[in-house]
């Protein structure tokens, strides 16, 4: 079985074969970032798929952001190439959940929560708790917390 980092470096080596500098200088960099995760303890040690898979959606969000303070900045160009490194690394990472998925989890999750006693603002950390779980990789915390507050001022 292959590791995604492993997979990582075969896209790698094939996009520099085929002489496409976006997708390797893209891959390049984030084989950078797991490298410097790997080597950030005591100890050096592999990471593994899921962790590989966190660094990976770390780079994509950065580049997001990037993308977006350049949009803001005027900088079209910059813009654009940060929005097509982040699909780039989007394909490694799992399906991110549509807002009516996201949205249908947290209500249950809300659900749960005043069931259990949880009420108003007070029951955000509870509703987190149990959605972040059934969402793990599939959407930034950034956009949970906002359903999450959406739905609990009701």
């Amino acid at each position: 079985m292959t590791t995604l980092k492993a997979k990582l470096q075969d896209d790698l080596n094939a996009a520099i074969k085929e002489r496409d500098e976006l997708r390797s200088s893209t891959l390049r960099l984030t084989l950078a970032a797991i490298t410097k995760e790997e080597v950030a303890g005591k100890t050096k040690r592999e990471l593994s798929d899921d962790e590989v898979q966190k660094v990976i959606a770390k780079e994509a969000k950065k580049r997001r952001e990037a993308a977006d303070a350049f949009a803001q900045g005027g900088r079209a160009e910059s813009a654009e190439r940060e929005k097509a490194e982040g699909v780039i690394l989007d394909a490694y990472l799992p399906k991110q959940l549509s807002d009516e998925e996201l949205e249908q989890i947290v209500a249950a999750a809300v659900a749960e929560a005043t069931g259990a006693g949880h009420e108003g603002p007070r029951a955000m950390g509870a509703v987190m708790k149990i959605v972040n779980p059934k969402v793990a990789g599939q959407a930034e915390g950034g956009r949970v917390a906002a359903v999450v507050k959406k739905l609990l001022a009701g």
